[in-house]
Protein backbone atom coordinates (compact mmCIF):
# COMPACT_ATOMS: atom_id res chain seq x y z
CA UNK A 1 0.00 0.00 0.00
CA UNK A 2 1.47 3.44 -0.78
CA UNK A 3 2.11 5.67 1.96
CA UNK A 4 0.81 9.29 2.32
CA UNK A 5 2.59 12.38 1.74
CA UNK A 6 1.83 15.80 3.45
CA UNK A 7 3.84 18.76 1.88
CA UNK A 8 4.20 21.25 4.46
CA UNK A 9 4.56 25.19 3.74
CA UNK A 10 5.05 28.12 5.83
CA UNK A 11 3.63 31.12 4.40
CA UNK A 12 4.07 34.63 5.56
CA UNK A 13 2.93 37.53 2.97
CA UNK A 14 2.99 34.98 -0.26
CA UNK A 15 0.40 36.66 -1.98
CA UNK A 16 2.72 37.34 -4.99
CA UNK A 17 4.47 33.79 -5.10
CA UNK A 18 1.37 31.59 -3.58
CA UNK A 19 0.58 30.83 -7.63
CA UNK A 20 3.34 29.86 -9.24
CA UNK A 21 4.45 28.20 -5.58
CA UNK A 22 1.37 26.08 -5.41
CA UNK A 23 1.35 24.71 -9.09
CA UNK A 24 4.96 24.19 -9.02
CA UNK A 25 4.20 21.89 -6.02
CA UNK A 26 0.73 20.50 -7.16
CA UNK A 27 2.57 18.93 -10.45
CA UNK A 28 5.46 17.75 -8.57
CA UNK A 29 2.53 15.75 -6.25
CA UNK A 30 0.75 14.53 -9.44
CA UNK A 31 4.11 12.95 -10.66
CA UNK A 32 4.73 11.42 -7.68
CA UNK A 33 1.49 9.83 -7.59
CA UNK A 34 1.32 8.88 -11.02
CA UNK A 35 5.00 6.80 -10.26
CA UNK A 36 3.09 5.31 -7.41
CA UNK A 37 5.77 6.21 -4.77
CA UNK A 38 2.55 7.89 -2.83
CA UNK A 39 -0.97 7.86 -1.97
CA UNK A 40 -3.23 9.98 -3.47
CA UNK A 41 -4.56 10.81 -0.27
CA UNK A 42 -1.18 13.07 0.04
CA UNK A 43 -2.02 16.50 0.40
CA UNK A 44 0.10 19.83 -0.18
CA UNK A 45 -0.35 22.21 3.07
CA UNK A 46 -0.01 25.91 3.15
CA UNK A 47 0.42 27.35 7.07
CA UNK A 48 -0.76 30.75 6.97
CA UNK A 49 1.08 32.49 9.65
CA UNK A 50 -1.05 35.58 10.46
CA UNK A 51 -0.21 37.25 6.91
CA UNK A 52 -1.78 40.55 5.92
CA UNK A 53 -2.00 40.21 2.68
CA UNK A 54 -4.49 37.74 0.77
CA UNK A 55 -2.26 34.62 1.07
CA UNK A 56 -5.28 33.08 3.32
CA UNK A 57 -7.85 34.05 0.84
CA UNK A 58 -5.59 32.50 -2.29
CA UNK A 59 -5.20 28.96 0.18
CA UNK A 60 -8.91 28.68 0.61
CA UNK A 61 -9.09 29.16 -3.53
CA UNK A 62 -7.06 26.57 -3.86
CA UNK A 63 -8.11 24.24 -1.53
CA UNK A 64 -11.49 24.84 -3.33
CA UNK A 65 -10.27 23.98 -6.41
CA UNK A 66 -8.32 20.96 -5.90
CA UNK A 67 -8.50 18.62 -2.84
CA UNK A 68 -4.79 17.76 -2.78
CA UNK A 69 -4.07 21.46 -1.34
CA UNK A 70 -4.93 21.78 2.36
CA UNK A 71 -4.70 25.00 4.48
CA UNK A 72 -3.86 26.09 8.08
CA UNK A 73 -4.47 29.29 9.65
CA UNK A 74 -2.55 30.32 12.55
CA UNK A 75 -5.23 32.98 14.73
CA UNK A 76 -2.01 35.31 14.31
CA UNK A 77 2.13 35.61 13.78
CA UNK A 78 4.27 33.09 15.60
CA UNK A 79 6.62 33.05 13.34
CA UNK A 80 8.50 30.92 10.87
CA UNK A 81 9.41 28.04 13.20
CA UNK A 82 6.23 27.73 14.95
CA UNK A 83 4.52 28.05 11.77
CA UNK A 84 6.35 24.95 10.27
CA UNK A 85 5.85 22.86 13.63
CA UNK A 86 1.86 23.68 13.68
CA UNK A 87 2.13 21.93 10.20
CA UNK A 88 4.01 18.78 11.07
CA UNK A 89 1.70 18.40 14.12
CA UNK A 90 -0.99 18.44 11.94
CA UNK A 91 0.07 16.90 9.48
CA UNK A 92 1.29 14.17 11.09
CA UNK A 93 -2.22 12.86 12.26
CA UNK A 94 -3.38 12.21 8.45
CA UNK A 95 0.19 11.40 6.65
CA UNK A 96 3.01 8.69 7.23
CA UNK A 97 5.83 11.02 5.87
CA UNK A 98 5.64 15.00 5.93
CA UNK A 99 8.02 17.17 3.60
CA UNK A 100 8.57 20.83 4.78
CA UNK A 101 10.19 23.59 2.53
CA UNK A 102 9.51 27.07 2.36
CA UNK A 103 7.14 28.87 0.13
CA UNK A 104 9.63 31.00 -2.33
CA UNK A 105 10.57 27.70 -3.87
CA UNK A 106 14.55 27.77 -3.59
CA UNK A 107 14.56 24.95 -2.41
CA UNK A 108 14.38 22.11 -5.06
CA UNK A 109 11.09 20.18 -5.24
CA UNK A 110 12.43 17.43 -7.53
CA UNK A 111 14.88 16.26 -4.67
CA UNK A 112 11.60 15.02 -2.69
CA UNK A 113 12.06 12.12 -4.70
CA UNK A 114 15.19 10.87 -4.16
CA UNK A 115 14.39 11.74 -0.35
CA UNK A 116 11.26 9.76 -0.26
CA UNK A 117 13.19 6.87 -1.97
CA UNK A 118 15.63 6.91 0.92
CA UNK A 119 12.87 7.05 3.10
CA UNK A 120 11.50 3.45 2.12
CA UNK A 121 14.86 2.53 2.53
CA UNK A 122 14.33 3.13 6.17
CA UNK A 123 15.10 6.89 7.20
CA UNK A 124 13.05 8.82 9.95
CA UNK A 125 14.41 12.04 8.70
CA UNK A 126 16.12 12.95 5.36
CA UNK A 127 18.14 16.29 5.30
CA UNK A 128 17.63 18.06 2.07
CA UNK A 129 21.61 20.03 1.72
CA UNK A 130 22.71 22.45 -0.35
CA UNK A 131 25.60 21.91 -2.49
CA UNK A 132 26.99 25.02 -2.59
CA UNK A 133 26.51 28.55 -1.92
CA UNK A 134 27.68 30.05 -5.56
CA UNK A 135 24.59 32.17 -5.65
CA UNK A 136 24.81 33.57 -2.05
CA UNK A 137 26.49 36.71 -1.73
CA UNK A 138 30.01 36.64 -0.12
CA UNK A 139 28.88 38.27 3.31
CA UNK A 140 25.58 35.82 3.19
CA UNK A 141 28.24 32.78 2.39
CA UNK A 142 30.66 33.65 4.70
CA UNK A 143 28.21 34.75 7.59
CA UNK A 144 26.32 31.26 6.94
CA UNK A 145 29.58 29.15 6.93
CA UNK A 146 30.69 30.32 10.46
CA UNK A 147 27.64 29.81 11.97
CA UNK A 148 27.45 26.28 11.24
CA UNK A 149 30.79 25.69 12.19
CA UNK A 150 30.31 27.75 15.44
CA UNK A 151 26.96 25.69 15.96
CA UNK A 152 29.43 22.47 15.73
CA UNK A 153 32.00 23.85 17.49
CA UNK A 154 29.35 24.58 20.69
CA UNK A 155 28.05 21.33 20.54
CA UNK A 156 24.68 21.37 18.63
CA UNK A 157 24.15 18.17 16.78
CA UNK A 158 23.08 20.67 13.10
CA UNK A 159 23.56 19.57 9.78
CA UNK A 160 26.00 21.63 7.52
CA UNK A 161 24.21 23.73 4.93
CA UNK A 162 21.17 22.45 6.07
CA UNK A 163 17.78 24.96 6.36
CA UNK A 164 14.27 23.73 7.12
CA UNK A 165 14.08 21.41 3.46
CA UNK A 166 13.29 17.90 4.97
CA UNK A 167 11.30 14.86 5.10
CA UNK A 168 10.20 13.13 8.10
CA UNK A 169 8.12 10.41 8.86
CA UNK A 170 5.03 10.33 11.58
CA UNK A 171 7.15 8.83 13.99
CA UNK A 172 10.06 11.56 13.73
CA UNK A 173 7.07 13.89 13.93
CA UNK A 174 5.78 12.64 17.09
CA UNK A 175 9.08 12.29 18.68
CA UNK A 176 9.85 15.99 17.79
CA UNK A 177 6.46 16.75 19.60
CA UNK A 178 8.07 15.64 22.94
CA UNK A 179 10.20 18.72 22.78
CA UNK A 180 7.89 21.58 24.40
CA UNK A 181 10.60 24.31 24.80
CA UNK A 182 8.76 27.60 23.48
CA UNK A 183 12.27 29.08 21.87
CA UNK A 184 11.95 26.58 18.60
CA UNK A 185 15.33 26.17 16.70
CA UNK A 186 14.12 23.38 14.33
CA UNK A 187 17.18 22.74 12.28
CA UNK A 188 19.18 22.11 15.91
CA UNK A 189 16.61 19.95 17.49
CA UNK A 190 15.13 17.46 14.62
CA UNK A 191 19.13 15.92 14.96
CA UNK A 192 18.64 15.64 18.82
CA UNK A 193 15.64 12.76 17.73
CA UNK A 194 18.19 10.47 17.05
CA UNK A 195 16.53 8.07 14.09
CA UNK A 196 17.90 6.99 11.14
CA UNK A 197 18.78 9.31 9.22
CA UNK A 198 20.49 10.65 5.48
CA UNK A 199 20.90 13.23 3.12
CA UNK A 200 20.22 14.48 -0.05
CA UNK A 201 22.38 17.32 -2.13
CA UNK A 202 20.54 19.67 -3.95
CA UNK A 203 21.55 23.21 -5.40
CA UNK A 204 19.15 26.03 -4.40
CA UNK A 205 17.45 28.36 -6.66
CA UNK A 206 16.45 32.10 -6.36
CA UNK A 207 13.04 33.83 -5.37
CA UNK A 208 10.67 34.53 -8.62
CA UNK A 209 8.43 36.89 -7.00
CA UNK A 210 7.79 38.82 -3.27
CA UNK A 211 10.41 39.62 -0.76
CA UNK A 212 12.72 37.62 1.19
CA UNK A 213 11.54 36.75 4.62
CA UNK A 214 15.09 36.63 5.72
CA UNK A 215 16.71 40.16 5.85
CA UNK A 216 19.95 40.87 7.33
CA UNK A 217 18.17 41.65 10.97
CA UNK A 218 16.12 38.81 11.40
CA UNK A 219 18.85 36.84 9.89
CA UNK A 220 20.55 38.07 13.27
CA UNK A 221 18.13 37.35 15.36
CA UNK A 222 17.47 33.64 14.29
CA UNK A 223 21.46 32.50 14.57
CA UNK A 224 21.12 34.34 17.83
CA UNK A 225 18.34 32.55 19.01
CA UNK A 226 19.59 29.35 18.06
CA UNK A 227 23.09 29.66 19.34
CA UNK A 228 20.98 30.80 23.21
CA UNK A 229 18.12 27.88 22.45
CA UNK A 230 20.61 25.19 21.82
CA UNK A 231 23.71 25.57 23.71
CA UNK A 232 25.01 27.15 27.13
CA UNK A 233 28.68 27.67 25.85
CA UNK A 234 27.73 31.78 25.54
CA UNK A 235 27.01 31.92 29.38
CA UNK A 236 30.37 29.66 30.36
CA UNK A 237 32.45 32.27 27.92
CA UNK A 238 30.94 35.18 29.53
CA UNK A 239 32.67 33.45 32.62
CA UNK A 240 35.85 32.57 31.09
CA UNK A 241 35.89 36.24 30.10
CA UNK A 242 35.19 37.47 33.57
CA UNK A 243 37.81 35.50 34.98
CA UNK A 244 40.22 36.44 32.32
CA UNK A 245 39.82 40.48 32.99
CA UNK A 246 40.34 39.81 36.96
CA UNK A 247 43.52 38.97 35.93
CA UNK A 248 44.27 41.69 33.61
CA UNK A 249 42.42 44.04 36.16
CA UNK A 250 45.05 43.31 38.97
CA UNK A 251 47.90 43.28 36.24
CA UNK A 252 46.46 46.58 35.23
CA UNK A 253 46.80 48.02 38.61
CA UNK A 254 50.89 46.41 39.54
CA UNK A 255 51.09 48.31 36.07
CA UNK A 256 49.68 51.60 37.42
CA UNK A 257 51.94 51.34 40.72
CA UNK A 258 54.98 51.05 38.82
CA UNK A 259 54.70 54.11 36.57
CA UNK A 260 53.14 55.90 40.10
CA UNK A 261 56.90 55.02 41.32
CA UNK A 262 58.57 56.28 38.20
CA UNK A 263 56.76 59.68 38.21
CA UNK A 264 55.43 58.89 34.49
CA UNK A 265 52.68 61.86 34.91
CA UNK A 266 49.35 61.50 33.80
CA UNK A 267 49.75 57.34 32.37
CA UNK A 268 48.54 55.70 35.13
CA UNK A 269 45.10 57.75 34.64
CA UNK A 270 44.50 57.08 30.97
CA UNK A 271 45.16 53.76 31.17
CA UNK A 272 42.28 53.24 34.14
CA UNK A 273 39.71 55.30 32.64
CA UNK A 274 40.40 52.79 29.51
CA UNK A 275 40.34 49.65 30.70
CA UNK A 276 37.39 51.34 33.17
CA UNK A 277 35.09 51.70 30.05
CA UNK A 278 36.34 48.68 28.49
CA UNK A 279 35.24 46.46 31.87
CA UNK A 280 31.94 48.27 31.60
CA UNK A 281 31.29 47.62 28.07
CA UNK A 282 32.16 43.87 28.62
CA UNK A 283 29.47 43.84 31.88
CA UNK A 284 27.05 45.08 30.20
CA UNK A 285 27.35 42.39 27.40
CA UNK A 286 27.84 39.64 30.08
CA UNK A 287 24.64 40.56 31.91
CA UNK A 288 22.24 41.13 28.80
CA UNK A 289 23.67 37.93 27.59
CA UNK A 290 22.58 36.25 30.96
CA UNK A 291 19.56 38.42 30.93
CA UNK A 292 18.28 36.27 27.52
CA UNK A 293 19.07 33.33 29.39
CA UNK A 294 16.83 33.97 32.18
CA UNK A 295 14.49 35.47 30.33
CA UNK A 296 13.81 32.51 28.19
CA UNK A 297 13.87 30.40 30.98
CA UNK A 298 10.78 32.81 32.36
CA UNK A 299 9.16 32.38 29.03
CA UNK A 300 9.68 28.62 28.88
CA UNK A 301 7.86 28.18 32.94
CA UNK A 302 5.16 29.87 31.81
CA UNK A 303 3.91 27.03 29.26
CA UNK A 304 1.92 29.15 26.75
CA UNK A 305 0.90 27.54 23.53
CA UNK A 306 3.38 27.62 20.93
CA UNK A 307 1.07 28.31 18.19
CA UNK A 308 -2.88 28.20 18.17
CA UNK A 309 -5.03 27.24 15.02
CA UNK A 310 -7.56 29.19 13.89
CA UNK A 311 -8.59 27.31 10.49
CA UNK A 312 -7.93 23.85 9.43
CA UNK A 313 -8.71 22.82 5.66
CA UNK A 314 -8.52 19.38 4.59
CA UNK A 315 -10.81 17.51 1.89
CA UNK A 316 -11.15 13.96 3.05
CA UNK A 317 -13.34 13.51 -0.26
CA UNK A 318 -12.43 13.93 -3.93
CA UNK A 319 -13.55 16.53 -5.88
CA UNK A 320 -14.36 15.68 -9.60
Amino acid sequence: MKEILYIVVPCYNEEEMLPISSKALLEKLNSLIKSEKISDDSRIVFVNDGSKDKTWELICKLHDEDYHYSGICLSHNRGHQNALLAGLETSAKYADMIASMDADLQDDINALDEMIDKYYAGNDVVYGVRKSRKKDTFFKRYTAQKFYKMMSEMGSEIVYNHADYRLMSKRAVNALSEYHEVNLFLRGLVPMIGFKSDLVFYERGVREKGESKYPLKKMISFAYEGITSMTLVPIRFVRNLGVCFSILGFMAFVACLVLYFFNIPHMWMFSIISFILFMGGVILFGVGLIGDYVGKTYLESKHRPRYIISDFLNNETKKK
